[in-house]
C-alpha cells in the first residue's frame, strides 16, 4: 500500500482481494474450526501465507518486520471486510496477539526480524511456556530453572496448561536463573524450540473432550544467549508485558489479531432467538429478559474495546487498563453461557435439539474464560491495585529471597 493510502481505499482494495483469493463463508455459520485437530493448523498456516503473499498480513505490525505499520483503524477496516471469508483466526492467540506482541516489545532486533516475520508468512506458531504444574496462579514463583553451563543456558523443569503447543514451533519460557533473590527478580524469558530433543509434549484431556492444551517436560534443554528474550533476571519484565497482550487477547481487544469473526462450534455466539424458538420459549418475557441482559454485556463488550485501547494508547490509563477487558469479557461469557443452559433447560444435557446440547457443551467449558489469561481474581487485584491505585495485598513471600521461601515440595 501506499503511506497516503486512507483507510476506505485501504478497505476497497481488501474487499477485491479477498473476493479474488479467500473462500468464501457465511458468516452466521462459519465452518468450525477444531482448534486439537492439526489439520485445522496446517490449513490456518495455508490461509496466513495467502495473506502475506497478498499483502494483507500483520497489518499493525511494523514493515521492519514483515507488517504494514498501519493504525489499528486499518486493522479494523480489514476486519470488517473479511468477515464473510475464512481467516486463520487460530493463530491469533497466542501466537500473534500474545507472543508476537510480546516479541515487539521485548525481543531483540533479530528476534523480531526472524520469528515475528516468520509468523507473519504462515512459517511459525508461537506458544506460551508459563503455568506449571505446582505453581497455581503464582506466576512469579515458577521454579522450572535454567542453569549456565558454559556458553548455553540449560533448562529443566514443567510447564502445563499450554495452548495448542502441539502445533507450535517455538514457546516463550519463563525459567528460574537465579535463586538467592526474591522471586520475581531472578527470572529470566527464553525462546525454546517445541521440536528440542529435551522435550517431551503431552496432551492434556479436558471434560468436553477436547485436547487443546498441553503439558511439557523440560530435560536440560540447552539454548543459546540469542534465545534470552530481554535481560538475564529481568524476565518478570517481560512476563508482565506479556500478560498485558494476553488479557487484551482474551478480551477480544488486541490490535495485533489477524481478522475477526467466529471459529465457528463452540466459539459461535448463542443465537437467543434461535434457542427461544426452538425450546418453544419465544414468546416468554422472562426469557426475553434474560437474553437481553446477555446481548447488553455484548454492546457494552464491544464499546469498552475500544475505549481502554484509546485511553491505554494516549496514556490516559496505564497499561494495566488492558485487564478491564479481559475481565469483562469473562464476565460477559459467563452471562451468556449461563443463560443459554437455562432456556435450553433439560435439553442441553440430552435430547437431539443442536443448539440446546451445544449449550450443555459450553457450560461445561465455562470456567476457561474466567481462568485464561489469570483468573478474574487476579484481574480485579490488577484493577485495584494498578488503575484505582488502592494498597497491595500482604504477601508472606515479598522481600524474600525464593530460596527460603517454604514450597509444597522441594526443589
Amino acid at each position: 500500500m501506499t503511506s497516503t493510502e486512507s483507510v476506505a481505499e485501504f478497505a476497497a482494495r481488501a474487499r477485491v482481494w479477498l473476493a479474488d483469493n479467500m473462500p468464501r463463508i457465511d458468516p452466521e455459520s462459519p465452518p468450525p474450526v477444531v482448534r486439537d485437530d492439526e489439520r485445522c493448523w496446517h490449513r490456518a498456516r495455508e490461509l496466513q501465507k495467502r495473506l502475506y503473499e497478498g499483502g494483507f498480513a500483520g497489518i499493525c505490525f511494523p514493515a521492519d518486520y514483515g507488517g504494514l505499520g498501519l493504525d489499528y483503524q486499518y486493522q479494523r477496516a480489514f476486519d470488517a471486510e473479511s468477515l464473510n471469508y475464512e481467516m486463520p483466526l487460530i493463530l491469533n492467540t497466542p501466537t500473534f496477539t500474545i507472543c508476537c506482541a510480546t516479541l515487539l516489545d521485548t525481543g531483540t532486533e533479530a528476534q523480531k526480524r526472524q520469528h515475528i516475520a516468520a509468523a507473519l508468512r504462515g512459517d511459525e506458531v508461537l506458544v506460551q511456556l508459563l503455568s506449571e504444574p505446582s505453581g497455581g496462579s503464582d506466576l512469579a514463583g515458577v521454579i522450572t530453572r535454567a542453569e549456565r553451563r558454559g556458553d548455553r543456558w540449560v533448562i529443566t523443569g514443567a510447564k502445563t496448561w499450554s495452548t495448542a503447543a502441539f502445533a507450535a514451533d517455538y514457546g516463550l519460557c519463563l525459567a528460574r536463573t537465579t535463586w538467592d533473590v526474591p522471586k520475581h527478580e531472578g527470572l529470566t524469558m527464553f525462546l525454546v524450540p517445541i521440536a528440542h530433543p529435551g522435550i517431551t509434549l503431552r496432551r492434556i484431556t479436558q471434560l468436553t473432550g477436547s485436547t487443546e492444551f498441553c503439558e511439557e517436560f523440560l530435560d536440560e534443554v540447552d539454548v543459546g544467549d540469542e534465545a534470552v528474550v530481554g535481560q538475564v533476571n529481568q524476565g518478570w519484565s517481560v512476563a508482565s508485558r506479556q500478560l498485558y497482550h494476553e488479557r487484551r487477547a482474551v478480551g477480544m481487544g488486541s490490535e495485533f489479531a489477524s481478522g475477526a469473526g467466529s471459529e465457528g462450534g463452540q466459539s459461535k455466539p448463542v443465537d437467543f432467538v434461535d434457542l427461544a424458538a426452538k425450546t418453544g420459549q419465544g414468546d416468554s418475557e422472562r426469557v426475553k429478559e434474560m437474553a437481553g441482559r446477555v446481548l447488553v454485556h455484548r454492546a457494552v463488550a464491544e464499546q469498552l474495546v475500544d475505549h481502554v485501547y484509546r485511553n491505554v494508547r494516549d496514556g490516559v490509563l496505564p497499561p494495566a487498563g488492558g485487564t478491564l477487558i479481559r475481565l469483562f469479557h469473562a464476565e460477559t461469557m459467563t452471562c451468556e453461557m449461563d443463560t443459554a443452559l437455562a432456556i435450553a433447560g433439560a435439553a442441553g444435557v440430552v435430547g437431539d435439539l443442536g443448539d440446546g446440547l451445544e449449550a450443555g457443551l459450553r457450560y461445561i467449558s465455562r470456567q476457561a474464560v474466567c481462568i485464561g489469561g489469570g483468573t478474574t481474581e487476579m484481574a480485579r487485584n490488577v484493577i485495584g491495585e494498578r488503575v484505582l491505585n488502592f494498597p497491595r495485598e500482604y504477601a508472606a513471600d515479598r522481600g524474600a529471597p525464593f530460596n527460603q521461601v517454604r514450597h509444597g515440595r522441594a526443589r
